[in-house]
């Protein structure tokens, strides 16, 4: 992998306000399929404001994705961008990252199987959604299992616990029953939507 000037192990990309882009590592100016081809190839780097030295490497991945998308690729189906953009300002906004990056973890060390499949098969419409609807069940009962690590310590927090040990403090003992029970609310309010999702991909 090539050093950056940074020091972090990555190409340096710089972006001008003339929304020039300038790879340090070469001293030349690219575009953003070139930067494309580098994420394709596995060549880590970060975009940074050659001003303010801000990090605008989301952006621009985000801009290469529009690029491909408005090329007709449509990776991204309408039904999936409408729901992903539901879950912002939601409750589950803050978990929807992590399960994104673990079905597209999973995704990928299975994609050789999946190639085959597709390959030997030449598979039909119905079987390709058969195989996702499959591949999502398991993203889902996975990261629903995932969740669920977290109820014993919200179960151990009932109220007879919490009135066991008295707090020294009766300001800061309000303020821990009330974060408590936010956090219990949330998490049944997560558990729930994940039973829901469950429920459908069955």
């Amino acid at each position: 992998m090539t050093k950056s000037k940074s020091g972090k192990g990555e190409i340096v990309i710089k972006k001008y306000a003339n929304r020039r882009l300038y790879d340090t590592s070469t001293s030349q100016y690219v575009t953003l399929d070139h930067l494309r081809d580098l994420v394709k190839k596995g060549v880590d780097f970060e975009v940074i404001d050659a001003k303010s030295g801000e990090d605008l490497t989301h952006g621009v991945l985000a801009q290469i994705i529009f690029e491909e998308e408005s090329r007709g690729a449509n990776l991204l189906p309408v039904d999936f961008l409408r729901q992903l953009i539901g879950f912002y300002g939601d409750s589950l906004q803050n978990v929807v990252p992590g399960y994104l990056q673990m079905s597209m973890n999973n995704f990928t060390q299975q994609q050789e199987e999946y190639r085959t499949k597709v390959g030997d098969a030449m598979m039909s419409p119905q079987a390709t959604m058969a195989l996702i609807e499959e591949q999502t069940r398991r993203n889902m009962e996975a990261f629903g299992n995932t969740m669920r690590m977290f109820t014993p310590f919200v179960a151990a927090a009932t109220p007879e616990a919490e009135s066991a040990e008295a707090p020294a403090d009766p300001v800061s003992g309000t303020e821990s029953e009330a974060d408590m029970a936010q956090m219990r609310e949330e998490l049944d309010d997560m558990r729930a939507k994940l039973d829901q999702l469950l429920k459908k991909q069955k």
